[in-house]
């Protein structure tokens, strides 16, 4: 029999848990507190073992879903007893922790690490990849990506004050929480260019984290990015709009679908609003055990997690609203 292993108690590590159970009924499923103090057995979950317990069972792979300043330091102890991961994004809090694992991994296989940014596996964003692959927009001039959703309507069953998003600590605030817009940003265009951040914080929510960041970023063939993240929109909105040579596509990710608007009228190039947006989780499990080969392209790797990293990094750095480290 075969076990697989989520490290980590969150909301997160429950959904791949549940995920684990539903791919694998007849295997052994681990849950693992990454504190070491959480021995609760969580749904899904067979048991509750330790660290060096789960090392001593070789599972075929561990996910880990701790807060982002553990990631790194887990990961390297996984793969260096040749046990492949899959970190949940953000791969880290921390550049340095990136280039560490960067250094630990040179030389393995490429498919022993990939980074959890499931946005790859929602069937609207494989769309407008391969759209943009294509070259049926043109040249792409300007793009506006925007996420907004109230932080203390995401987890019911606590306070948001006492979340993972809303602690500097444990790697919370926007841009970390909120780091898919960048990850398919690299995905769809490889390497951005931060020119301006403007990142704030609000009465309403009073957190010592960015909770509002307004990121301007260019390609190197000259295509202007805006991006906006936020925690405090009342009405949650998630898109994206492209204006290009050829026509204007409007990629909507909470409704699922793909608009192009053009000189000549509308197309709907994708329309599934009753998508079960777990979906994209499982075939993110599938493409990394390598079920789905086709899917293998769309993991996103430890080097294009860092980018996003160093982004977040130098955002941070160049802040113009300088109440916020």
């Amino acid at each position: 029999m075969s076990c697989y292993a989520v490290i980590g108690m969150g909301s997160i590590a429950k959904r791949h848990l549940a995920n684990l159970k539903l791919l694998h009924p007849e295997d052994k499923i681990y849950s693992v507190s990454a504190s070491g103090r959480n021995n609760e057995l969580p749904a899904h979950a067979d048991a509750v073992i330790s660290l060096e317990q789960l090392l001593a069972e070789k599972p075929v792979y561990a996910i880990i879903a701790s807060p982002a300043p553990y990631h790194v330091t887990t990961a390297k102890i996984l793969l260096e007893k040749g046990i492949p991961v899959l970190v949940e994004k953000p791969l880290s809090d921390s550049l340095n922790a990136c280039e560490e694992l960067l250094s630990c991994i040179r030389g393995l296989d490429t498919n022993m690490v990939s980074v959890g940014y499931c946005l790859r596996f929602l069937p609207s964003a494989q769309i407008v990849k391969k759209h943009l692959d294509s070259g049926s927009l043109g040249n792409v001039y300007n793009i506006e990506s925007n996420v907004g959703q109230f932080l203390p309507g995401w987890r019911k069953d606590k306070n948001y004050k006492d979340s993972v998003s809303a602690k500097k600590e444990l790697g919370g605030g926007a841009l970390l929480e909120l780091s898919h817009e960048l990850d398919y940003l690299f995905w769809f265009f490889d390497n951005l260019e931060l020119q301006h951040s403007w990142l704030r914080t609000t009465d309403e929510l009073d957190l010592d984290v960015e909770e509002i960041a307004d990121l301007v970023l260019t390609t190197t063939s000259g295509t202007y990015i805006s991006v906006h993240l936020d925690f405090i929109q009342k009405s949650t909105q998630r898109n994206c709009e492209f204006i290009g040579e050829k026509g204007r596509l409007v990629w909507d990710l909470i409704a699922n679908s793909v608009t192009l608007f053009h000189a000549t009228g509308t197309e709907t190039l994708y329309s599934e609003p009753e998508y079960n947006k777990n979906g994209m989780y499982i075939d993110m499990l599938q493409a990394f055990e390598n079920v789905k080969n086709a899917g293998i392209s769309h993991l996103a790797t430890v080097e294009t997690a860092s980018k996003v990293v160093k982004l977040i990094e130098d955002a941070k750095q160049y802040n113009k609203w300088r109440r916020i480290a």
